[in-house]
């Protein structure tokens, strides 16, 4: 059974397309479960309208079931907390030049 920090690694992989970073440093990713069925990743977007949601949902389902491909998977997509960019990780300012 993978631990959260190794999903998070392969999580990494999905990168949002608008902005080229990938989502666990952009801080899309709010929480990942995982027991021996299923692997529950709750995430979010940069905005609600998001024209990529179904795609970058996918790919995070695909993934995940790629990587552990005996178990469920469940993405939740939330909309709250909103998120902003102070959630992003330190290099992923700097790729932004922020």
């Amino acid at each position: 059974m993978a631990n959260k920090e190794e999903i998070l690694e392969v999580l990494k992989g999905v990168i949002d397309p608008e902005i080229g970073i990938n989502i666990v440093d952009l801080g899309l990713v709010y929480a990942v479960e995982s027991n021996d069925e299923v692997n529950i990743i709750t995430m979010t977007l940069t905005t609600p309208g998001c024209p990529m949601h179904s795609s970058i949902t996918a790919w995070v389902e695909n993934v995940i079931q790629h990587f552990e491909p005996a178990k469920k998977v469940i993405v939740n997509l939330v909309w709250e907390p909103q998120w902003t960019p102070d959630k992003m990780t330190h290099e992923a300012r700097e790729q932004l030049g922020m």
